[in-house]
């Protein structure tokens, strides 16, 4: 299994910010092509002009097909899924730039579904562009919930920290009525769930923050800490047998390195959790997990203040393409352990156990 090459399917995000940009920069270095193959989609012409814009941009050399069906193993491939005459203006937000986004996320989408593609990592989107477009959904999150079904949980990843949200993309105000028992522990559930089967983790310890500032303030500040987010812990330790441990005030948890001694952390909304997870990790990814698809993405945002200029750190990219193939790694080997007692036994035991030790069921192409 060590041998096969990943099918990445990458999607171009806005042509007007920096997601061609490091697409290019991840993929220059030749090494890539050792792990992958890559499959990007968007507009040729995109590419083209960007390439022009990147001072080390020689490694990127790729062919234009139709469909991931047709991706050669030994090339960088971009499928042409955009429709019209591509007008790249770099920096500038506009409904036809948020078309030819969705029109690459769906069009990877549907060769996921196929089977010609292994995981998906996707390239920022401008949210008002994609609405302006008729997108319809608040974030990729949220897409690959409605397309691939399941119980999305928005995780943030790097080495240092893991950063998983019970709230995602809704406004700050309707975050208290959604912060509830039942979505703590459901969250809880998938948080433990990813951390064993898409990252090896026997049993996960997770750090579960307060909604208020303070913790609450035994009142002064709201009581959701004693009234949910506590009763939640609690279930979860006693009725799904879950390592959680809090409610944490985030700032002093995040101040004196708290996370240091947990698996992940469980926020209660977006910011909260973001903020300090972007302030330690440079090369942040935004994994998506409780979907039975592998998909990844840059804990970054369009730069449409840089795009264009060749200012765009590609780390976080190739991070996500790294993780992505991790991810699929992980699970393929978890689903052949759990589908063996005698593997399982030996996983739960600490013996040895490789793929290598494992016969082979990867249907051969």
């Amino acid at each position: 299994m060590s041998d096969i090459k990943i099918r990445v399917g990458i999607t171009q995000g806005d042509p007007n910010g920096i997601g061609w940009e490091v697409i290019i920069k991840a993929l220059s270095d030749p090494r890539m092509g050792e792990f992958c193959i890559p499959v990007i989609y968007g507009s040729p012409k995109a590419a083209a002009f960007y390439r022009k814009t990147i001072r080390e941009a020689e490694g990127f050399n790729y062919t234009v097909i139709s469909r991931a069906s047709e991706a050669q193993p030994k090339r960088i491939n971009v499928v042409d899924c955009c429709s019209g005459d591509v007008k790249v203006e770099p920096g500038v937000l506009s409904a036809e730039a948020g078309v030819w986004a969705v029109e690459a996320l769906q069009a990877a989408a549907v060769d996921l579904k196929a089977g010609y593609l292994d995981v998906v990592v996707t390239a920022p989107i401008n949210k008002e562009s994609v609405q302006r477009a008729g997108f319809g959904f608040t974030g990729h999150t949220e897409f690959f919930a409605e397309e691939f079904g399941g119980e999305p949980l928005m995780l943030m990843c790097s080495e240092r920290l893991k950063v998983g949200l019970t709230t995602i993309h809704v406004p700050l105000a309707e975050v208290p009525s959604l912060v509830t028992q039942e979505r703590i522990v459901a969250s809880l559930k998938r948080l433990r769930e990813s951390l064993i089967r898409d990252f090896s983790v026997h049993e996960p310890r997770i750090a579960v923050l307060s909604l208020n500032p303070h913790n609450g303030d035994g009142g002064l500040m709201g009581d959701q800490e004693r009234t949910i987010i506590l009763p939640a812990i609690q279930a979860a330790q006693q009725e799904e047998r879950i390592l959680a441990f809090g409610p944490f005030a985030a700032d002093g948890f995040f101040a004196s390195a708290g996370y240091t001694r947990y698996d992940a952390v469980l926020a209660m909304y977006h910011d909260q959790g973001l903020a300090p997870f972007k302030a330690l990790s440079n090369d942040g990814v935004n994994f998506t997990a409780g979907l039975e698809i592998v998909r990844t993405s840059p804990a970054h945002g369009v730069g449409f203040d840089i795009a264009g200029e060749d200012k765009a750190d590609p780390a976080s990219m190739r991070q996500a393409i790294y993780l992505a193939m991790d991810v699929w790694r992980s699970r393929k080997l978890y689903a052949r352990i759990t589908a063996n007692p005698l593997q399982k036994f030996k996983r739960e035991t600490g013996a040895d156990v490789s793929v290598a030790d494992l016969p082979d069921e990867t249907p051969q192409d």
